[in-house]
Order: structure tokens, then C-alpha cells, then sequence
């Protein structure tokens, strides 16, 4: 090609076009670098990144949150500090936090009553905690409490062999307590012979008891409900121990059998040595349940039915295989399904939500569950029982979040 002056000039200028046109980008891309962040983890299991569950948690907090921590003049441990505490800032831009040393900054120190190396405090909804170490779940729990707009009082009924939020046995609720109290939950127990229900209690749980309530417990708790109380009600298969009122009161039936999933290959998969311990992997759609995505077990548990119609809007949250069944005439490790003599085939529901709009147009809510091992010390940590036990409880006190 022959190479003329006009050639030359349509070269010249492509090629200030393309200086322009990249300096153009450099410059767009270096703009954009200051006003957005982006942070990608890529490491095996996303350990740099926080839980979905504290992402979502931040994402929901609208005020501001000023976090300090003090720490010693070491760069190590200060630069650990400062990456955690980004991984919170990159998902809410109204969190701010310093670090600082408490041999510098004395009376701010005095102030946030630090008396050592490591503790961070943590300010939101004009309260503070003090956190003693610096982790994600101490982080975010006490985001949560923070974030609570008041105590809210569980309490437990006693005085009739229930589970006990204080036993230690492998029957007790001693590990579920320290959990909801992390949540921002205070825990108090009561008998129904030295103390009335009142409307101030924001959640009732009734966890099996295994001797009959009088007639007047009974009618407290009826009472406690239809003044609006949210109730968690766990019930073994058995006895009611007088508890019937409040199951017509609710319109639910207890099938007073036992669950039955004689499944060997998935027992085998589950580790489950037993068939009457019941895998539940498919779950109803609900607020409590919308995040579960791995087993629950329950042992020893029943079924239960409701009736439609009623002035409860009822959600199945637990659904058993359709291999299941309902064992009425007792088992052994090799029972098997027999509809001749009272069985009835799965699916089936175990566990149940109930709510209603009341007349104050406050929304009243109640779970029943048809087992209380579960979250006992001994099941609570099998699958996902303790997150489904956490879900519940935020569920009754309102807190959808």
C-alpha cells in the first residue's frame, strides 16, 4: 500500500484517539477504585468471609455502629484486628471502628471500663457492649442483642418434670440456655403454684412435662393465650397430662404415636442406629425455616394434625419421608409398616406454626413440636436442631429477622 500524507494523517489521528480513549479509562477505572470497594475471597471455604447470617444481620442494621478496640502496640495482632473488622464494614458503610492502645488513650479507656489488652466495645441503638475477644460470633452476637430494642424474658414452665434450662443431664436444655442468653434472651423458670402468668412475659415454653398440670395451671396457660401470649409448646408422644384444653383450644390433634423411618440406607448415611429417631430434611415454607438447608433430628418424636378453618393460620414446618410412619401398636429395630393394625403411612408433621392477627392488630404466634429431645444437651448439636431451635424462639418474640 502506498503510503501518502493523507495515510499518514488518518494514522496520526487513529492513534491519538487511542491514547485519549485509554487514558480516558485509566482515569474512569482509578475514579471508581475511590468511590466503591469490592472485596473477593478465595480461599478454600471462604474463611476471610463472614457467615451469610452476619452479612444478612448487617445489612439490616440502618444506624450507626462505632466499634473500638483495644490493643496492644503490636503490629501482628493490630493488622488481624483491623481485617476482621473490615469484613464488617465492606456490608454496612454506617460502621466505623478504631483501634487503639489503651497505655495512649487513657481516659477513653477509663471510659469503656477496659481493664486489659484485647477487649473491644461495641456501640448501637445508644447501648454498648464489652466484647473480652474478637471473633465473628462474638461480634454478631452482641450486634444482636444490641440490636433487640428490649430484654426479652423467656420462660420456662416447671414444677411437673419438664426439661429444665439449668439441668445438665443429657436430658436437660443446659446448653440451648447460654445460646438464647447470647442472643439477648433472659431466661427465668416458673411454677405455676407460687407464680401467676403475666402479659409481660414475651415467651412461654411448656417442654414436656411428665406429671399432670392441676386444673387452675391449666387454666393460666389458657388464659396467658388468649390474652395474646406466644407459646412454644413441645409435647413427647403420650400422656397430655391434662394439657387437652389447650390443644382443642388450638385446634391441633396429637396422633399419640410414635414416628417410625426404617430407612437403613439413610440411617446408615445419618448415623442413626435407631428407627423411631426421625430425619427431617424437608421443611415447610416459613420465616423459621426458609434458611434451613441441612437435617434436623428427631427422636422419639409424634405427629400431629390440625384442623382447617380455624382462627389460626397453621404452617407445616416439619415434614417427615415419605417412607415414614405412624407406630401405634409399639416396635422393635425391625419394625415395618402394617395399616391393619393402626399405622398410618407417611408424610407426616411433627412440628407445626400457629399465628393470628389479634383484635389490637398485634400478631399472636405459637409453635408446637411433637418431641422436646431435640434441643435437649444430648440432640441439640446432631444436624441443625440448635439452629432450628434459635429460629424459633426469634420467630415467637417477633423478630423475623
Amino acid at each position: 500500500m502506498q503510503v501518502t500524507s493523507r495515510s499518514r494523517l488518518n494514522l496520526r489521528i487513529q492513534y491519538i484517539i487511542f491514547v485519549v480513549l485509554f487514558i480516558s479509562c485509566i482515569s474512569l477505572l482509578a475514579w471508581l477504585s475511590t468511590q466503591y470497594s469490592f472485596r473477593s475471597d478465595w480461599t478454600a471455604g471462604k474463611r476471610n468471609s463472614l457467615a451469610e447470617d452476619t452479612v444478612k444481620l448487617l445489612k439490616q442494621l440502618d444506624g450507626e455502629i462505632n466499634i473500638r478496640s483495644y490493643q496492644a502496640d503490636d503490629p501482628t495482632t493490630r493488622l488481624a484486628v483491623e481485617e476482621i473488622l473490615e469484613r464488617y464494614k465492606s456490608h454496612n458503610k454506617n460502621l466505623h471502628f478504631r483501634i487503639l492502645n489503651p497505655d495512649l488513650e487513657i481516659d477513653l479507656a477509663k471510659t469503656d471500663a477496659i481493664n486489659s489488652y484485647g477487649q473491644t466495645v461495641i456501640k448501637y441503638n445508644d447501648r454498648q457492649e464489652l466484647l473480652d475477644s474478637l471473633n465473628e460470633q462474638g461480634i454478631t452476637n452482641a450486634l444482636i442483642r444490641l440490636s433487640r430494642k428490649s430484654q426479652s424474658m423467656i420462660t420456662f414452665i416447671q414444677g411437673h418434670s419438664e426439661r429444665n434450662p439449668d439441668e445438665t443431664a443429657n436430658t436437660g436444655y443446659s446448653t440451648l440456655k447460654p445460646q438464647l442468653m447470647d442472643k439477648g434472651f433472659n431466661i427465668q423458670s416458673i411454677n405455676l403454684l407460687q407464680n401467676k402468668l403475666t402479659t409481660d412475659i414475651k415467651l412461654l415454653i411448656l417442654a414436656a412435662p411428665n406429671h399432670k398440670l392441676l386444673e387452675g395451671e391449666v387454666e393460666q396457660i389458657m388464659d396467658y393465650i388468649a390474652q395474646g401470649g406466644n407459646l412454644l409448646w413441645l409435647q413427647d408422644p403420650g400422656d397430655l397430662q391434662n394439657l387437652e384444653p389447650v390443644a382443642k383450644r388450638l385446634h391441633i390433634n396429637f396422633l399419640q404415636c410414635i414416628l417410625v423411618d426404617n430407612n437403613p440406607s439413610l440411617r446408615g448415611t445419618l448415623r442413626i442406629q435407631h428407627p423411631a429417631v426421625i430425619p427431617i430434611i424437608s421443611y415447610g415454607q416459613h420465616k423459621i425455616t426458609e434458611n434451613m438447608r441441612y437435617n434436623t433430628l428427631f427422636p422419639i418424636a409424634n405427629a400431629i394434625d390440625f384442623e382447617k378453618g380455624s382462627d389460626w393460620m397453621v404452617t407445616p414446618l416439619l415434614i417427615t419421608l415419605p417412607q415414614s410412619w405412624s407406630e401405634t401398636d409399639g416396635f422393635v429395630l425391625d419394625v415395618k409398616l402394617e395399616e391393619d393394625k393402626g399405622d398410618i403411612a407417611g408424610p407426616h408433621t411433627p412440628g407445626l406454626a400457629l399465628e393470628r392477627t389479634l383484635e389490637n392488630k398485634k400478631s399472636q404466634r405459637l409453635v408446637v413440636i411433637g418431641d422436646s429431645d431435640f434441643l435437649a444437651n444430648t440432640y441439640i448439636g446432631a444436624g441443625a436442631n440448635l439452629a432450628l431451635g434459635l429460629n424459633i424462639v426469634n420467630w415467637l418474640n417477633t423478630d423475623d429477622s
